[in-house]
């Protein structure tokens, strides 16, 4: 692993709310300028990949560095069957064009981008490939950034039941578009089953608890302060073990970023109440519409 760059001056967006020193309560998605952005399990090349979102939030915020924490593309997907409309190539585009112009742009691969991996320490339009970095916040603490995968149990014993697991996944983030379509048309808000179904199993397993303290375990022997990783779509951020734990979710289902203020305060920030405030409008725009048609029903001819 190459050697940390050099930390940046502080700076502080002057849109940005002051959260508490590394806010663990995830904040709405304000726009400006971070000094770091962490984001990861984007899935590009998925149906359930909000790319929408995505690229506005890529539109409305700048950093140095800005990091792909992994599963930025879905490889895994795009084998099974090609799926890449033009809001997925703009994302890239938007990217590589920050990069063009002075971000510098560090990702690092997941298990769903894997392929990726063997171009470790390549640069490619701007976009440097690492297996994974250490990052200096403002205030001198050090972060280890990895995908988090090989922390992950059933990928590196049971790879073909992972896959197994990806697929009932997709199933459900389909059940999942329909369920909130009706909800919409029912004028209801906005409600992630696969969110819900997920963390009911994974609590009861306790999966999400052993993931945090092997990821913070490792943490540790490596000496670092904290660590930003990504993979099991939940945001997270507290204490484990003595070790900061910084997980900055996904863009299927929470939205969610990591962000470093310029003084190194770290927070989460969060897209999905824009989400749900898009689904709120074209609810009220297909309640609008049916009292509409009633009325022109009920007009004598």
């Amino acid at each position: 692993m190459r050697d940390r760059f050099d930390p940046l001056p502080p700076t502080s967006s002057p849109n940005a709310p002051s959260p508490t020193p590394d806010q663990s309560t995830p904040l709405s998605a304000p726009h400006g300028r971070y000094r770091t952005i962490f984001i990861s399990d984007t899935h590009l090349g998925t149906r359930g990949c909000k790319a929408e979102f995505l690229l506005d939030f890529l539109r409305h915020t700048e950093s140095d560095p800005l990091y792909l924490v992994g599963d930025v593309i879905d490889g895994w997907a795009l084998r099974k069957g090609f799926y890449w409309p033009q809001a997925h190539n703009d994302i890239v585009q938007k990217v590589l064009r920050k990069a063009r112009k002075g971000t510098r742009v560090i990702f690092v691969p997941g298990n769903h981008d894997e392929f990726a991996r063997r171009y470790a320490q390549h640069n490619f339009g701007g976009i440097e490939v690492e297996q994974e970095w250490i990052h200096t916040l403002a205030d001198g603490r050090r972060l280890w950034v990895t995908h988090g995968d090989l922390f992950d149990g059933v990928i590196q014993c049971a790879k073909w039941l992972a896959h197994v697991g990806d697929w009932a996944y997709e199933f459900t983030l389909r059940l999942n578009s329909r369920l909130n379509s009706l909800r919409a048309r029912l004028g209801l808000p906005y409600w992630s089953l696969s969110r819900f179904l997920k963390l009911k199993v994974k609590r009861a397993v306790s999966y999400v608890g052993q993931f945090e303290e092997a990821v913070a375990r490792e943490a540790r022997q490596r000496g670092v302060d904290g660590v930003v990783c990504g993979h099991i779509h939940h945001a997270e951020m507290r204490m484990v073990n003595g070790v900061l734990y910084c997980n900055d979710g996904d863009w299927v289902e929470s939205l969610t970023a990591l962000v470093e203020y310029g003084d190194g305060r770290l927070a989460i920030i969060d897209c999905s109440a824009q989400r749900r405030g898009a689904h709120a409008a074209a609810a009220r725009t297909a309640a609008a519409g049916a009292v509409a048609a009633e009325i022109a029903e009920a007009r004598p001819a």
